[in-house]
């Protein structure tokens, strides 16, 4: 597939994201009558299902990774560029700050608005990390057994972070940068952002290492049955070839005999 498809299908995917996000919040707070709890269930339930279809809109394209901790574990696992990843994460960026304003448009508020909603101390850092972490274990894993199943794993795992999680999972670094721009029940401050961006950042972190120790680990315990494997295939090949010598000299006596 051609990187400027690949591309295209980022954007689209993060700013379809966003606007799922946003606007949900803002359906859910207005229709919540002041329920916070009502609010974020219809938050929840429309970005999980979101997800899901945007996931398997987009993975035969660019992997519909919509998040560049997604990307930046491809590169250090060896399975995209570096040059490529720079493009992935500006077209999830550009996308997603286009997505909140979209849902700004729909819902007739200012277009881009610095958000004032709180979202900072230990225990937000701590649930991004959390998050962030749960998050790029799920996608590694089940993208090597069963690539087929990731919409439903993502969607299913960010419905669940949303409600086990201090900071409600934002776990996505231009998702973070995005929601910044909106003052909206979906928005974080400017100046709690790059809390949150490092925090997931080690969690993205923590992730790729435990993926790639386990692996390690599975072809390592993997090698030794292999070899006893091939040793009992040498075996058997110098069984069968002595078989065949005796076999030969059986037949090769009474010839000589007859001569």
């Amino acid at each position: 597939m051609r990187l400027r498809h690949a591309i295209v299908a980022e954007f689209l995917g993060s700013a379809l994201l966003l606007a799922t996000v946003v606007g949900s919040g803002i359906m859910g707070e207005r229709l919540a009558g002041g329920n916070v709890g009502i609010a974020l269930l219809a938050n929840t339930l429309a970005t999980g299902a979101g997800l899901v279809a945007l996931i398997a809109t987009f993975i035969s394209i660019s992997g519909a990774h919509f998040n560049p901790l997604v990307t930046l574990a491809e590169v250090c696992l060896g399975k995209l560029r570096w040059r490529h990843a720079g493009a992935y994460v500006a077209a999830q960026a550009v996308g997603a700050i286009a997505g909140v304003i979209a849902a700004h448009g729909m819902f007739d508020l200012p277009l881009i608005e610095a958000s004032r909603h709180v979202r900072t101390g230990p225990s937000q850092w701590w649930s991004e990390v959390v998050a962030s972490f749960g998050l790029l274990t799920v996608i590694l894993n089940v993208a090597k057994r069963r690539i087929e199943f990731i919409p439903v794993a993502v969607g299913g795992y960010i419905t669940a972070a949303y409600w086990f999680t201090a900071s409600t999972s934002f776990a996505n670094p231009t998702v973070t940068i995005a929601r910044s721009l909106t003052d909206t029940f979906a928005g974080i401050r400017p100046v709690d952002a790059p809390g949150f961006i490092v925090s997931e950042l080690v969690g993205g972190a923590l992730a790729v290492f435990l993926f790639r120790w386990m692996e390690r680990s599975h072809d390592s315990s993997g090698s030794a049955p292999k070899a006893v494997e091939e040793k009992e295939a040498e075996d058997d090949v110098g069984r069968l070839r002595a078989g065949n010598a005796e076999q030969i000299g059986e037949t090769e006596i009474p010839d000589a005999r007859r001569r």
